[in-house]
């Protein structure tokens, strides 16, 4: 519906351009919460929390040990795939506080916060060992994603909507990872660690 609206010129942008509006003020803060969605910042997170499961995995001689993380990498891979063909097809344009351009839609950025902070807590919660770790873990998660998606509107460099789009598509791919990856662990020889 989002994607339509952005397409048909509907009447949901003029909300998204009085909110946006309302909420851009760049300031060095929101920059700072913007560059956490950084293919530079994020996808090396990623990129640790997957080589520490892998290596857990493997140590306790877990048969798929190399599993839950190739399905994070896969999932990553995904979200240029799907973002890149999207901006180009929708053409949006920035805010204000952007150069003229197109290609703001959906958040690039905040996609890849989304997956690569959200498909790491999903591979490493399995291996924390308390309740409060894992929530810690969740918690940290979506202050990154929120953080990013503030910054982001707030720095001007998206719209709201961009943002939110990018949420949709984020929550579809980490639900499909999570379904993914409780498929295996509820299998006798699977994932779940010793």
């Amino acid at each position: 519906m989002i994607t339509w609206q952005v397409a048909a010129d509907g009447p949901l942008l003029r909300l998204d351009t009085r909110l946006s509006h309302a909420l851009v003020h760049p300031d060095r803060a929101s920059e700072l919460l913007a560059d956490l969605g950084n293919i530079q910042v994020a996808v090396p997170v990623l990129v640790v929390v997957l080589l520490y499961v892998g290596r857990r995995g493997r140590a306790t001689g877990l048969d798929r040990w190399w599993l839950p993380p190739l399905a994070a990498a896969v999932l990553m891979a995904l979200v240029p795939a799907i973002v890149v063909p999207l901006k180009e097809l929708i053409a949006r344009g920035g805010t204000p506080a952007v150069p003229p351009g197109t290609g703001y839609y959906p958040s690039g950025h905040t996609a890849t916060a989304m997956i690569a902070y959200g498909a790491s807590a999903l591979v490493l919660l399995p291996w924390l060992r308390t309740v409060y770790a894992r929530r810690g873990v969740v918690v940290i998660c979506a202050l990154l994603v929120a953080g990013v998606s503030f910054g982001l509107v707030r720095r001007g460099y998206h719209w709201p909507l961009d943002v939110v789009a990018s949420w949709c598509l984020g929550t579809v791919l980490l639900a499909s990872l999570r379904l993914f990856l409780g498929r295996f662990r509820s299998d006798p020889s699977g994932l779940q660690p010793k």
